[in-house]
């Protein structure tokens, strides 16, 4: 296994088909990175105290940090960070075992965190901080520092999701030379 993608207390990151993972991304833990993923430089994922899942299809730019919530007592399952297909996560990113569904934009040097729960759908503006335990509905931007839900997406909006998911495997197939 490479120095960057590593084991720990035994359990090894699965990584899906065609996924591209740049050589200073680290990838430590119980970690399952879907098909066709783009995980690009300098992205810290640590899967250490809990699990974290990533959809196909879904790309974490660079300098983004992924990580969990441990289990105790009064959290039995802590928080796991789920992520679905088609997620583009923007450039220095903070998801803190939250749950992501389908086809999202986390804007640049966002924070999502604990228990945070977004739907399919959802475009998160730059610089957003989305507080533990929210929750964002299908279909809306949200902004701002706690974050607001601002309006409902526009038809392009909502169009753009899933194009900038496509741009991400493209550029993943470049880089993979596919």
């Amino acid at each position: 296994m490479e120095s960057n993608i590593r084991s720990y207390k035994g359990i090894a990151p699965k990584i899906g088909n065609s996924t591209y993972i740049d050589s200073s991304a680290v990838v430590i833990g119980d970690i399952t990175i879907g098909d066709d993923v783009g995980v690009w430089p300098l992205v810290a994922m640590r899967g250490d105290v809990n699990h974290i899942v990533i959809g196909n299809r879904t790309n974490v730019q660079d300098g983004t940090v992924l990580h969990v919530t441990h289990k105790n007592k009064a959290n039995p399952d802590g928080y796991p960070l789920i992520i679905g297909n088609d997620v583009t996560i923007g450039h220095k990113c903070m998801l803190h075992g939250c749950t992501l569904g389908d086809r999202i934009l986390v804007g640049m040097g966002a924070i999502i965190m604990d228990g945070a729960i977004v739907q399919d759908d959802v475009l998160i503006g730059a610089g957003t901080l989305v507080p533990p335990n929210k929750l964002l509905e299908s279909g809306f931007l949200y902004v701002g520092n706690p974050m607001k839900k601002a309006r409902p997406l526009k038809p392009e909006e909502q169009a753009f999701l899933l194009k900038s998911a496509d741009n991400y495997v493209n550029m993943k197939n470049d880089y993979l030379g596919l």
